[in-house]
Order: C-alpha cells, then structure tokens, then sequence
C-alpha cells in the first residue's frame, strides 16, 4: 500500500476505536434504542438519494439491516448503556471475527484449518480473562450483551458474504435504512415515549453533534473509505489494520474517559488481539490443475521409410509451480516448455468487518 493509502486506512480504524468513546458520550443525551435509531436515520438521509439503487438483492438488504442494525447495535448501545466500559467494548467486539470464522463453517462450508482454529481459541482464552476482570470492576450481564453483539456481527458478516455487494458504501446506506422503524418502534416499548421525547426536546449542539460523528463520520466516510481502499487493495492487505480499533477505543477511553486499564485488561487485550489476527489469517490456496493440450499430434519419422506418420500426443498435466517433460511416446520424447501455475488469491468480505463492519 502507498504511505497515502496507509494513513488513510489508519485513520479510518481511529474514527471507528474513538466511536465508542463517542457512544458513551452520546449515551448521556439519548436512551440506547433511540440513539442508534437516530444514528441509521441520519446515517441514510439524506445519502440514500445519492448512492443509486442497491446493487444486491432486497433479501440480503433487509437480512443485514435487521442483524446488524437492530441486533447486533441495539445489544451494543444497550450493554454500554448498562455499564460496559467504551475501551473494554472495543475490545470484546472484536471477537465477531471468531463467530464468524464458526458460522461461516457451519452456513458456508469453510474451514478454519489448524491456523484459524488456534487463534479462534486464543480469542476465547482472551474473553475469559475480560470476563474475569469485568466480573471484578463491573456487571456481567452488560459484558454478555456485548458477546451477543459480536455473535450478531459474525451472522452479518456471513450473510455479507453472501450477499458479496459491489460497493460497500452502497451496501451500507441501504442497510442503514432498514433498522430506523424497528429501533423505534422498540424504542417506543422498551424506552417509553416519555423518555424519547425527553431526550428529543433537550436536544443540544453537543448531541446533534454525536450523532454527525457516529453516523457520517463513522459511517459514511468510514466504509467509503474503507471500500475505497479494499477495490484498490487485497482484502489480506486492509483487513488486518481493523485491529487497530481496540487500541484506539481502549486509549481514547483512558485519555477522554478516565477508564482505568489493569493488567487483566492488558492481558486480555494481548490474547484476543493476537487470537483475532491468526483468525482473520489468509488460508492458503492451491491453484487449480489444468490440463493443456499441447498439439493434437507430433511427426514421427519411421524408420526405413521416409515416411512421417501422426502420433497421438498425451494431454499436458501443469501442476502449480512445476515443469514438465510429457511424453509422446517411447520412441520420441518431446520436452515441453515450463509452465508456471498460479497462486490462488486470498479473498474476503467487507462489515464492515471488517471486513468486517464497524460500531
């Protein structure tokens, strides 16, 4: 990547880990539903009427939308909402690359191989230990509403797969409006329109200003951006700056926040940093065996007679990276020229995962 592309990819990963600082903020001007319904609202108008028309199928449009936007945020909002820290939050997340790398084996048939599979537990053994600090400082109940957001991330990550849209930021503006109604409408239940109103009246500067941040900022420039560098780079190449967003979530909540980090919580990062990357790991592939015809027959001359009679030719066999020599028959060898097979390409999705998606 170019020092340009490289800036822009870290900057990308600072707005998404400083996004949670901005949710704990945010958190103190609206009711969790009401917030993130407010964030895909604005986040989709007015962009919807400048993207063009989805490039993808409704089903995966609306599948995504209710996963990602009304699951997997509204677990998100509502467990920070219930005392989980915005550092520890950008941490535990990222276990989604563990969920999907599961469902992805159980929905699509891929293997995690013995690479992905050390790292899925290494991920594990980094979630027990926030366990076990957040069991310490903080409620529990919050910390498993956050591994329900990652569980709904990694089902939205698989079912982006699928969908495997074009344009990410496309993708995103269509999925951003499909969760608007059904936040609402639980917000309505859950929150009360009394609250809702409350919050909506006392609407300041401040708080217009949170919802800019999280849904232009971190959603309009962050997947623009990101989808931009993923058509110009591999996606093995983007993906691994996305673990950047812990480091930035957990120290902006140290500097903005005041949130202390204990050595648990350090160790836990460690784990869980390091499990993700062996995850989200390129699985080798194999280019596929060809078989070329090299000519349909070679001139043989007999012996004796001055005559050259056709002798069928055995097929090619190019095999990645070998050289050949095919025979044609016993009595004349014919060596072929060296044929070079090709890597296969490492491919993924973008969430935003995350490829992967993003808070």
């Amino acid at each position: 990547m170019r020092p340009a592309h490289v800036c822009l990819a870290v900057l990308v990963t600072a707005v998404w880990g400083i996004n949670f600082v901005v949710i704990e903020v945010g958190l103190d001007h609206f009711p969790p539903l009401l917030f993130s319904a407010l964030r895909f609202l604005v986040a989709a108008l007015p962009a919807v009427f400048f993207v063009g028309r989805p490039k993808v199928a409704w089903t995966w449009v609306l599948g995504v939308g209710l996963v990602l936007g009304v699951a997997k945020f509204g677990l998100l909002f509502i467990g920070m909402d219930a005392g989980m820290p915005a550092g520890l939050s950008s941490l535990v997340l990222q276990v989604q690359a563990v969920f999907t790398a599961l469902f992805a084996f159980v929905a699509l048939g891929e293997r995690p191989g013995r690479v992905r599979a050390a790292g899925m537990l290494i991920a594990l053994a980094g979630i027990a230990v926030a366990a076990v600090d957040e069991g310490e400082t903080g409620p529990l109940t919050a910390f498993a509403l956050l591994i329900g957001a990652a569980a709904c991330w990694g089902v939205s990550n698989v079912l982006t797969r699928k969908a495997s849209p074009p344009d990410a930021l496309n993708f995103m503006v269509w999925v951003s409006t499909v969760p608007v109604l059904p936040l609402l409408a639980l917000s309505l239940l859950w929150e009360g329109p009394s609250r809702d109103l409350a919050a909506l009246r006392s609407l300041d500067w401040a708080g217009a200003g949170i919802i800019v941040y999280v849904a232009w900022i971190t959603t309009v420039f962050g997947f623009g951006a990101w989808g931009y560098l993923l058509r110009r780079h591999p996606a093995s190449t983007v993906a691994p700056y996305s673990l950047l967003v812990p480091v930035f979530g957990m120290s902006g909540a140290a500097l903005v926040l005041g949130e202390p980090v204990s050595g648990l919580r350090w160790c836990a990062a460690a784990l869980l940093v390091a499990g993700v990357a062996l995850t989200s790991y390129p699985r080798p592939t194999n280019g596929p065996t060809r078989v070329t015809p090299v000519s349909q027959t070679t001139p043989v001359r007999q012996e004796g007679t001055g005559r050259v009679t056709p002798t069928a030719q055995a097929p090619h066999v190019s095999h990645e990276g070998a050289s050949q020599v095919t025979p044609v028959s016993q009595a004349a060898p014919v060596a072929q020229e060296p044929r070079a097979g090709q890597d296969g390409a490492d491919q993924a999705t973008p969430v935003t995962g995350a490829g992967r998606a993003t808070p």
